[in-house]
């Protein structure tokens, strides 16, 4: 199969580009069967990855057709089914990868990417690693191959082997530093304890980085080093990335200011979120959540309030994330009427499925202000099993409240999550004290002495 030179300046090659329709791509096709460029590798790939986009299964269809394809079609296909399709074909780029004979440098980057997609795809990439280790020689090991071990192992969570792979790396590109920086920043996302190593590490690299001729930080760098600095409450830190945003003329986009925004209200400077949210050009959900956190966290809310309901009037439409702060707004400030009728809202207005951590701020809400009945009543009727964070909470407001019943429900069932969590028997020795039971307080240190559970003293991170 070959590529003449008049073949990849025809005509038809322009209108490909026009095709939004699948009618529209099959008449192209039977330009390329009467004129014969079916023939001809490089109209060929365009035919493909436009039909890819348009239909996949047409795609295919043309692709089996083909005789003898080569390495260049299957690297076209499989890319443009990893691009537009992310893990929903998954299965089929991995299928047409089997059927080549020799793959080379360029059939691997995609492959990679789709294996970090979704932990079912991972142990794929690590068997990828090693054909790659297998089938190309050590001078084809390129940037691209490289960088994309990387960014792989990086969405695995390996950051020790990606980080090993990126110091192998002469000279990286911009692209896989954020990749490494991106991976460092976000490696707790989710988690409820923050590995301050990670985030340091972080900022050494940074500085590596800084200090490299060969790139300069932009905007991506930054959302990266902003959020290490959030983790570490950093400061100082954080407001050099935004001072050298301003240096350096880089966008305040909507990660960096929700970056910033995150920042500013984690270290207790909800005027300075607020200003970098003030200028801000165009604001997305992501950024109206970032900042009703960082109110919630504070105490502020009403204020909370005012900006989901500005988030609603500005025709953006709220997701689970913002559920969950505006409902442990409300909870922190005692807005229980308010805070119902949000969660309410959920699935009535918006048809959003409200999760277990949607269940745990209501409990929160109704158990901080007293209405544990109503509190119970609800982890019974829930859809799904209440988590250990969900019942730490009703266990806080049973101690809060006194209430020695429900509190000892909230240890029975939080001993089947974490028997190694000294903080829900200090809270339920305290209710205890509280009644003055003496011998219950007793026997509640005996217990953790049964466990093996140990309280470990307050410690703070501020200087």
């Amino acid at each position: 199969m070959t590529s003449p030179s008049t073949s990849n300046n025809h005509r038809c090659l322009n209108l490909i580009s026009k095709c939004k329709t699948l009618e529209n791509l099959k008449q192209i096709h039977g330009q390329f069967l009467t004129i014969g460029l079916s023939h001809h590798t490089f109209p060929l790939s365009k035919l493909l990855l436009l039909s890819s986009t348009v239909c996949l299964p047409y795609a295919l269809s043309i692709f089996r057709r083909i005789s003898n394809p080569s390495v260049f079609l299957y690297n076209t296909l499989i890319s443009s089914i990893v691009s537009n399709h992310q893990s929903t074909q998954i299965h089929l780029a991995f299928s047409l990868y089997a059927q080549i004979s020799r793959p080379n440098e360029f059939t691997y980057p995609s492959l990679f990417k789709a294996s970090g997609f979704h932990s079912r795809w991972h142990r794929h990439g690590r068997a990828l690693h090693a054909h790659v280790l297998k089938f190309l020689e050590p001078v084809n090991h390129d940037r691209f191959v490289q960088a994309a071990l990387v960014g792989f192992y990086a969405n695995c969570g390996k950051l020790r082997a990606a980080r090993s792979l990126f110091d192998r790396i002469t000279g990286p590109d911009l692209a896989t530093w954020n990749t490494l920086l991106a991976a460092y920043a976000s490696s707790n996302e989710g988690e409820g304890e923050i590995d301050v190593g990670l985030h340091e590490e972080g900022l050494r690299l940074f500085v590596n980085m800084r200090m490299s001729s060969c790139v300069r930080p932009n905007e991506v760098s930054l959302v990266a080093l902003i959020k290490s600095c959030a983790g570490l409450s950093d400061l100082c830190g954080g407001v050099w990335a935004h001072v050298y945003l301003l240096k350096n003329n880089l966008s305040l986009n909507q990660f960096v200011g929700t970056s910033l925004i995150d920042l500013y209200s984690k270290c207790g400077c909800l005027s300075f979120a607020l200003k970098v949210f003030d200028e801000m050009h165009k604001r997305d959900t992501l950024c109206y959540n970032a900042m009703i956190r960082g109110l919630a966290v504070h105490g502020f809310g009403q204020e909370a309030i005012g900006f989901y309901k500005k988030l609603i009037s500005q025709g953006l439409t709220p997701d689970d994330a913002t559920f969950v702060a505006t409902t442990s707004a409300c909870s922190h400030s005692g807005l229980v009427d308010e805070g119902l009728e949000i969660f309410n809202s959920m699935k009535a207005v918006y048809g959003i499925e409200p999760k277990v951590e949607h269940y745990g701020c209501l409990v929160d809400l109704l158990g901080r202000s007293g209405r544990l009945e109503e509190a119970e009543e609800c982890i019974k009727k829930m859809p799904m099993k209440p988590n250990a964070m969900l019942w730490r909470s009703f266990l806080g407001s049973a101690q809060i409240h006194n209430d020695l019943e429900r509190g000892e429900i909230a240890l029975k069932n939080l001993l089947g999550f974490e028997t190694e969590n000294s903080g829900k028997y200090v809270l339920l020795s305290n209710i205890y004290a509280g009644v003055n039971r003496w011998d219950d307080v007793e026997k509640t240190r005996e217990l953790m002495k049964d466990h093996r559970v140990n309280k470990s003293p307050g410690i703070s991170t501020i200087n």
